[in-house]
């Protein structure tokens, strides 16, 4: 009899450190939710690693039309929620375990209709719940002091008030409705870049997805709302793609893990209020050689894994876990 299928082989997109995430968090068992459900890669994962159920959330409804073929084989284990994981503990509570890709799927960069990419040409849209505020929307109407805070704060673009003035100065010639035309007129304002480096639109694409898809903003409460719906003992796994998501994870982790608020030697103890979670490292864990080599998109990805613990849930101030916020003036 040949062996079962892995949930990697089993996933249309490859879900990135999903051994790694289920090696933390083992053994897998009870309710989990899925807060960046995608192709399904890290539901099945659990389901196949022990957990009685999950909820799949996702804002992308073309998330649910791609699983509708292999949903049924799980019937009663997955529970497909249309909305966004800022929100999960409306949805469930007590959980197990939650579990956070962030970024944007390889699904939705593959679709050129979606105007994610800058290797594709199609509309510049990039939502990923497909209503509200466009991509195209954004870069033809906000003022270019407004795009170069964006691009500088969103995406660390060193050349963000070039860009933003070259973005003004073509919009006003006629607008801007495509990626490829956005990703010229970008490229434009950069040197050619040498092979093995990224494209000059990488940085700039992220920062206009993140803004219009308000990022940051969903990390920062979707965080808390995990604070809310795990059930002590739970286990938070959270995946990311980029230095500022993984800071804002980092220091919200030390923060609710009881790791700020200490006074100096010199000033008196200050009493620590009870910790939300506990920590087995501090340090995130990466991609090893084996999943370098089968996914290379896995490159940039750390996870950093706690445990819930029996304190009251609380708040943050999302400067303090180092979130960018926006503000009027370049």
């Amino acid at each position: 009899m040949a062996a079962a299928a892995s949930p990697i082989e089993n996933a249309p997109h490859i879900p990135v450190l999903l051994r790694p995430l289920l090696a933390a968090v083992a053994p897998v068992s009870g309710r989990w939710l899925d807060g960046t459900f995608g192709a399904g890669g890290y539901t099945r994962g659990l389901i196949d690693a022990g957990a009685d159920k999950v909820y799949g959330v996702d804002r992308d409804p073309f998330a649910f039309e791609m699983a509708a073929d292999w949903l049924p084989n799980y019937s009663g284990k997955i529970e497909p929620v249309a909305g966004v994981f800022s929100k999960m503990d409306t949805y469930a509570q007590d959980l197990d375990g939650v579990v956070l890709d962030l970024g944007v799927s390889s699904m939705q960069l593959d679709l050129a209709e979606r105007g994610f990419s800058f290797m594709r040409d199609g509309p510049l849209d990039m939502r990923m719940s497909q209503d509200g505020r466009s991509a195209a929307d954004l870069v033809n109407s906000e003022e270019e002091s407004t795009l170069a805070n964006i691009l500088f704060l969103f995406g660390e673009e060193r050349a963000s008030r070039r860009i933003a003035k070259a973005i003004v100065k073509e919009r006003d010639r006629e607008p801007i409705a495509t990626t490829l035309r956005l990703a010229k007129i970008i490229e434009g304002c950069l040197p050619r870049s040498k092979p093995g480096q990224s494209h000059p639109a990488t940085r700039s694409f992220q920062a206009i997805r993140i803004a219009v898809n308000e990022e940051y903003t969903e990390l920062y409460e979707g965080l808390m709302a995990a604070e809310r719906a795990l059930k002590p003992g739970g286990a938070l796994a959270v995946v990311t793609f980029h230095s500022t998501e993984d800071r804002m994870v980092k220091r919200y982790l030390q923060a609710r893990g009881g790791g700020m608020g200490r006074g100096s030697r010199y000033a008196p103890e200050i009493e620590q209020a009870p910790a939300q979670f506990t920590l087995k490292s501090r340090k995130a864990i990466g991609p090893d050689a084996q999943e370098l080599q089968e996914n290379p998109r896995s490159r940039s990805a750390k996870l950093r894994v706690a445990w819930r613990t029996d304190a009251p849930a609380g708040q943050i101030a999302a400067k303090d876990i180092g979130m960018p916020i926006l503000r009027g003036g370049a």
